[in-house]
Parts: C-alpha cells; structure tokens; sequence
C-alpha cells in the first residue's frame, strides 16, 4: 500500500528526505516489477549527480536501480518528489541483484542474470557516463559459468565494489552462504581488455581470488586500503596493509545451516590474499537462534566517506540488529556498539519447518545498512519494519572521532 495515495503497488524504491533525521519526509514511491521477495520490487539503487558524471547534466541527480528480476534502469530523481523514467538499459534478464556505479567515470558493474550464462548473477560492465545513452562494454564472470561451459558451476555473483580508475582494482563477491569467492581484478583490464567470455578472456583480469569454502560466501567485498596498523608500527616492513571485509549472507532461518559472519582479508600482496581474523555475534548473547527468523551476518555500510571509512563498519545480522564494529586493527576487530529495532505491529513472521509442520516466528530481521558524511546511520529491515536513522553514541562514538 502506498501511503501517499491509499493505492496498492508493487514494492519498488521509496524516496525519503533526510535533511532533518529527526522527521523524515516520505517523498515518493516508484513501484517496480511484480513478484516474490527478490524477483520483484527494486532492491537496490546507487545515486550519481550529473555535475560527477562525465556527460551528465550538471543540474540533475540521476538514480540507477533494478526492475526486480527483470532489468536495470536509470531515473532522473532531480526533483525527488517527481521522479521520471529516464532510460531502460537493459531488460529480458533472469536475475538482477547488486550493483556498483563510478560517478566520477560513469562506469557500471551491473550484476545480472544474462541468458545463456550458465549462472543468475553474472556481471555486466556499462558505460554509463551519460545517463541516457548506455554503452555495453562487456560480461564478465568466473570461468564455468560463461555460456557454453561444462562442469561445476561456480557461485554466483552477489556485488562488486570498484576503486575507480586511480585505485585500479574491482572487488567481486560470489556466493551468499556456500562456495563464497573474493576476486581481486585489474579494472584497467577488465575495461579494455578482451571482452569475449572465454576461460581466458576471464581469466585475463583476474590478479588473485580467495575461495571461502563450502560453508560460507562473499555477499559484500568491501575494501579498506592502505591502513596504518598501530601494532606493526615499529616494523620495518607492513605498517600499512590493504585489508578487504568480506560479509557472508545468512539464508536459513533459526540457524538451520552453518553461521555466517564477517571475515577480513590481508591482500597487501595481492597474488596471496590471506585471511586474518573474523567476528561474529555471540549467539548466547541474545539467544538469537531461538529468537526467529535468521541470525547471522548480510552486509555492511560501504560508503567511504572519511566519518566512518577504515575506523568503524557497520554490519547487520538480521535478528541481532546491526553491530558497530572497530576495524582499526583489522587483525582483532571489536564490537563497539550495537542496535536492535524493537518488533512493531508491521514486523512480518518468519517460518521453519518442524516435523512437518509450518513454526512461525515474528522477528526483526535488519538487512541492509547505509552510513552518510554527517555520521547518520540508516538501517532497513527484510521483515516489513521499515527505516531507522540511527547515530553513535558513547565509546563508539568516540571510536569514530566524531564530537
């Protein structure tokens, strides 16, 4: 139901204004495709101002997201109350999913499920410099899963992080619970070189990955590069390392598989990236298994605005809210702070199957979370609750620098 105009839609993207955090304007609804869960609805937007963009309108503000399952399109959200359709960039997909786009370049990585592909989630790279006329540069994904293929099928992808043209590098993530990759690829060569998806041409970019195993995935690769590291500071060599955290993505509900949590990754020499050290939530803390609903890691915040960039992450855990966690040794991250949003009359059931019959729970179920240049956290729950604006407070706080 749209609660601007008393009209049932499909789910889609919500334009809220934020400009005061204390009273959020619910501004505009832009109703997506039909369907279930994550076949239908708009999952997930990235924003760029046209004054960033290489050929874009300096006065405008453009929004890429998915059309569920189906496609990807940009809209011209200038007047954010007012949005308009700008163009469809590509449509006739089998699955959409995460995407990253470069403001400053204008390049895409649009995960999508591309008939042919042996995979639903695959990446396709766009330029998209100028908003309205989309260029497709290339496919690309892990050898196995490109047409024609035989064998095992590797992981989907789940998302890409970029470091733009100047750090040269894309992180992508595969799987969400089992077979997770994180993949190290040279952009440079992603962009320009061999665009054909044979093995090689695959290959080709590729400067390292690190497999997680069967247990676990790669839902958020996100980068945190040239960190000082207090404890190695009187060492001659590695006082600052290049560190990625990768978030798995739990599945199941009441903890019916193996737990998934956030890993970081030591690849200051990129041919051999190297685990280092993990967190996860305490389960005995809240008896969370028992709580409904999943419990276990989703995502993290992946802004790199200095107010949090490389000090504190944000990650959520479904019934276990969302956790602050301090990454400024990355070798021992620490929770700092945490949040969990109290039930309301919105909160959706969760359900498990036992002996055959439906056991439903009502649990939060925090999804995903997003932090800002004024230090303001937005958190959005999977369960119908709706979006908290969230700030640190106390040792966190402090933790982050901020007054």
């Amino acid at each position: 139901m749209n609660p601007l105009t008393g009209q049932a839609e499909f789910n889609g993207t919500s334009i809220v204004d934020v400009t005061d955090p204390t009273k959020p304007r619910y501004l505009k609804h832009i109703p997506a495709g039909d369907g279930l869960g994550e076949a239908g609805g708009a999952q997930m937007v990235r924003t760029c101002a046209g004054k960033e963009l290489p050929k874009g309108d300096p006065s405008k503000f453009y929004l890429l997201r998915v059309f569920g399952g189906q496609g990807h399109e940009i809209w011209d959200v200038t007047d954010p109350a007012n949005p308009s359709l700008l163009t469809r960039i590509v449509m006739g997909l089998r699955d959409t999913h995460k995407s990253w786009w470069e403001c400053d370049t204008g390049i895409a990585y649009l995960v999508s499920g591309v008939p042919g592909w042996r995979v639903k989630r695959m990446a396709q790279i766009y330029d998209l410099s100028d908003p309205a006329k989309p260029v497709h540069i290339r496919d690309f994904g892990l050898p196995g899963q490109e047409p024609g293929a035989t064998g095992t099928i590797p992981a989907d992808m789940h998302g890409p992080i970029s470091t733009g043209p100047k750090g040269n590098r894309v992180y992508f993530g595969y799987g969400t619970d089992k077979g997770g990759v994180m993949q190290i690829v040279d952009r440079d060569k992603l962009l320009n070189g061999p665009k054909e998806p044979t093995p090689e041409n695959l290959r080709y970019p590729e400067i390292s990955k690190l497999e997680l195993g069967g247990w676990n995935g790669a839902h958020t690769t996100f980068p945190m590069l040239q960190m000082k590291i207090d404890e190695f500071a009187k060492d001659k060599d590695g006082q600052t390392r290049d560190i990625v955290m990768i978030v798995n993505e739990q599945i199941r509900n009441e903890c019916q598989e193996a737990r998934q949590m956030v890993w970081f990754a030591d690849v200051t020499l990129e041919k051999t990236p190297t685990m280092i050290s993990t967190f996860v939530v305490p389960e005995s803390m809240g008896h969370f298994c028992d709580r409904g609903g999943r419990f276990g890691a989703h995502s993290s915040n992946e802004s790199m605005a200095g107010v949090y960039y490389k000090k504190v992450a944000m990650v959520t855990f479904f019934n276990a809210g969302v956790r602050a966690i301090d990454v400024r040794n990355p070798y021992q991250p620490k929770e700092i702070g945490y949040y969990i949003p109290a039930i309301t009359e919105a909160t959706d059931k969760r359900c498990i199957q036992v002996d055959g019959k439906e056991r439903c729970k009502v649990a939060i179920q925090s999804n995903n979370v997003e932090t800002d240049e004024r230090g303001l956290i937005y958190l959005v729950d999977r369960a119908n609750t709706g979006l908290h604006i969230l700030e640190l407070t106390g040792d966190a706080r402090k933790a982050a620098g901020l007054p």
